[in-house]
């Protein structure tokens, strides 16, 4: 992301209401990138198939948010207080003890 990967993912989550395509460009451009580079990129959809073979992926363990993790095979979702996640693993643990 031409360097400023962190920059645009923090501007994306600022704005999650506003995701469209010509909000990505307008985001790219308020932060300096190469527009011409985005956009070429964005609009080539070069990446599509990667994206949807992810989301595929996804539905077929029944991820349908972020975050989402697996605890040895335990689908935990949602951003969780440390306290669970302890919890689970430790469970995990004495189950393979």
């Amino acid at each position: 992301m031409q360097g400023r990967f962190w920059e645009y993912h923090d501007t994306l989550f600022a704005n999650q209401g506003a995701l469209a395509i010509a909000d990505l460009k307008r985001y790219a451009g308020e932060l300096s990138l190469d527009q011409a580079a985005f956009d070429n990129c964005l609009d080539s959809g070069e990446t599509a198939s990667l994206v949807q073979q992810d989301l595929a992926e996804a539905e077929r363990y029944g991820i349908s948010s972020t975050p989402t993790l697996f605890i040895n095979g335990r689908m935990v979702a949602g951003a969780l207080p440390y306290e669970t996640f302890a919890e689970l693993i430790s469970d995990e643990l004495a189950r393979v003890r």
